[in-house]
């Protein structure tokens, strides 16, 4: 019995400085381990601790991490453990294979997009057009599958985001503000559909699933049992689900939590079948 761990990375597995939420005295917080530069600096962390779970994770289940990032941004992380076989990035817009993307898979996404919603051109240039240069810092394209803006938090509008997600809504695209970007994302372009992907490929048994935001719900609605962490986007909805567990903590605390929380049930999993192999073997004996 194989099980399938997708998980999204930052601020549910991985975090920034700015992300940490390292509110206990300096000589109490955790030990971590950098997972991430960029230009020559550091950038995204895990726990020690979280770190030495996730290479045992890695080790004995199919750990797909599953990002919005694209392809060159995910390939700056380095996980604890051996790599993964699979990868998901680009908001399921890119399926890695052994670190390649898998052009089939990607010509699929991108025939169902043109079915289904309005042109990323439009988004373009309704993002371009109400976007304040006050509060913006940049405004990108990922993989040319979706957009996204970057900016300073504090000066954002309150409304603005309700009222992009307004106008996105019935032109069949997703907002979703996460930390500095507000994302503008296809709705058919979703982590679940690549996850599934997955799992035909590998027989998968069991999904399990962990996310923070909005662009997570798919794939926590789609797994057998997900996690979520007490802080971001879903949290500050109150969204949950009965598959959905809610862990206390917020901040990288979380994340040590959560990837606990998957080896956990992962183990279990695998005891269980396990177990039925041997009972199996057993009777074919008698």
């Amino acid at each position: 019995m194989s099980v399938l761990v997708a998980s999204d990375l930052d601020r549910t597995l991985i975090y920034s400085a700015a992300a940490l939420g390292l509110d206990m005295p300096d000589a109490e917080a955790p030990r971590l381990l950098c997972v991430e530069t960029y230009e020559g600096r550091p950038l995204s962390y895990l726990t020690e601790t979280a770190a030495g779970l996730l290479a045992e994770l890695v080790r004995t289940s199919v750990f797909v991490p599953t990002t919005t990032r694209t392809v060159e941004q995910y390939r700056r992380i380095r996980l604890p453990g051996p790599a993964s076989r699979f990868a998901i990035c680009a908001n399921g817009g890119q399926l890695l294979v052994n670190g390649e993307p898998d052009a089939d898979w990607n010509q699929r996404v991108r025939t169902a997009l043109g079915d289904a919603c309005a042109p990323l051109e439009e988004v373009r240039a309704h993002l371009s057009a109400t976007a304040d240069p006050a509060w913006l810092l940049k405004e990108r394209v990922a993989e040319d599958l979706f957009a996204y803006l970057v900016v300073e938090r504090e000066l954002l509008p309150q409304g603005y985001v309700k009222e992009l997600t307004q106008w996105a809504e019935p032109r069949g695209w997703t907002v979703s503000l996460q930390g500095r970007k507000i994302y503008a994302v296809p709705k058919p372009l979703t982590k679940s559909a690549a996850v599934a992907e997955i799992s035909i490929r590998t027989g998968a048994d069991e999904v399990l699933a962990a996310g923070d935001s909005l662009l997570d719900t798919d794939l926590l609605l789609a797994a057998d049992h997900a996690w979520r962490p007490g802080h971001g986007e879903l949290a500050d909805a109150g969204w949950t689900a009965p598959q959905v567990t809610v862990v206390e903590e917020t901040g990288v605390a979380a994340g040590e939590a959560i990837v606990r929380a998957l080896g956990e049930r992962s183990s279990v999993t695998w005891a269980r079948a396990r177990s039925q192999v041997i009972r199996a073997v057993s009777r074919g004996r008698d």
